[in-house]
């Protein structure tokens, strides 16, 4: 006798725009979900059937339900969810941040990463806070299961919308280690040389932004003359906000400055690891964030990494003493050039690795939000 399988519903929109960490989260955990758990029937929503295809290797064609084109996308939580979620009977129904009015017979997983525009209401306008607020503290409050990524981002999540703290459950990102055939720093360093002509390097993965601080970093590379030394600096990731004054440093920089400095919008999955793998260090100078995940990317590929400490990252203590407060430029500085004096040898960076990897496991994530799922039936 065959049991019913739970149908759930995933809002996948996120996939429809420029890469963002949102993307890594339901790839991840939805993927891990599928290998796992074979008793849910799992719907996947977007755009883009392309890119639903690509993040969600295992998902069944059919299992993709096209978004239709709207020139104004609050159409999509309106009327085309609600009407998904009433024609296909889901018994759940997961969305990021936002949900729409609430289906009958239909339980929402409602999953809020950060709240950063409250923790830094001077880097966001009056507008974008309050239309934020207004929509996520609906949303997270009409669900029956209510998520968050970081310990960080649950106090915060629960101060801002009154919520209890034991009503907001964790579920970490995870991280993907390379396959040992995946990790190899010779092709690396040949791949990376051969397409950029790029050597020794520093690494910043994030998408520009003001709370990303890529200023420090470069300000810093700058005066402490690291390009004299034949070391470079990348930047890899899209702009999504303007950052006037890291746009007029790198206007300002001299010819040979120039030479050590590259600035590239967008690598593809396998390009990604090869820069971490390759990269003599990994700096991660953000302000600001609900979990970080770069940082822990790098990690896995056994290279240096060092990190701010400030907000969900004051959770990463395994990369200590390699951590700094992004807003004490000085403690930073003297880190970086600690660096170059004495770094972490093989055997720490493996440990670094392992623990990582222990810590952020996609499929014990997936395990949690399983059970969270069965005990809400």
């Amino acid at each position: 006798m065959s049991t019913k399988k739970l149908k759930i519903f995933v809002d996948a929109h996120a996939f429809d725009t420029a890469f963002q960490g949102t993307q890594t989260f339901i790839g991840g955990l939805y993927t891990a979900l599928m290998q796992d758990y074979p008793d849910l029937d799992i719907y996947v929503g977007a755009y883009h059937v392309e890119r639903i295809q690509k993040a969600f290797p295992l998902l069944d064609p059919s299992r993709i339900i096209l978004y239709k084109k709207r020139s104004f996308p609050s159409v999509r939580f309106l009327i085309d969810i609600p009407a998904i979620l009433k024609k296909h009977s889901f018994d759940f129904a997961h969305f990021q941040y936002v949900a729409p009015m609430p289906v009958a017979g239909c339980k929402y997983i409602v999953t809020i990463h950060d709240v950063l525009f409250n923790d830094f209401p001077q880097e966001f306008s009056w507008l974008y806070r309050y239309k934020r607020n207004f929509l996520f503290k609906r949303s997270i409050q009409q669900a029956v299961i209510r998520t968050t990524v970081s310990s960080y981002s649950r106090n915060r999540i629960a101060s801002c919308y009154q919520l209890p703290k034991e009503q907001l459950h964790i579920i970490p990102n995870g991280v993907n280690a390379p396959a040992n055939d995946q990790y190899n720093k010779e092709k690396a360093r040949q791949q990376i040389k051969e397409k950029y002509g790029i050597e020794d390097f520093i690494l910043l993965v994030s998408r520009i932004e003001p709370r990303k601080n890529h200023l420090l970093l470069l300000n810093k590379f700058i005066e402490l003359e690291l390009y004299k030394q034949n070391i470079s600096l990348v930047f890899i990731g899209r702009r999504s906000i303007k950052v006037k004054r890291l746009e007029e440093k790198i206007a300002s920089l001299t010819p040979e400055q120039k030479h050590f400095f590259y600035q590239i919008e967008q690598v593809d999955k396998n390009e990604l690891q090869l820069f971490y793998q390759f990269c003599k260090l990994f700096v991660y100078p953000s302000k600001a964030e609900g979990f970080g995940i770069p940082p822990l990317e790098a990690a896995v590929n056994k290279v240096p990494v060092l990190c701010s400490n400030a907000t969900a990252m004051s959770e990463f203590i395994f990369f200590e003493p390699n951590t700094f407060d992004p807003n004490n430029e000085l403690e930073f500085e003297n880190k970086l050039k600690g660096f170059f004096i004495s770094s972490p040898d093989d055997s720490e960076l493996q440990k670094i690795a392992e623990e990582v990897e222990e810590k952020y496991s996609w499929h014990k994530s997936a395990g949690i939000v399983y059970q969270l799922i069965k005990s809400n039936i």
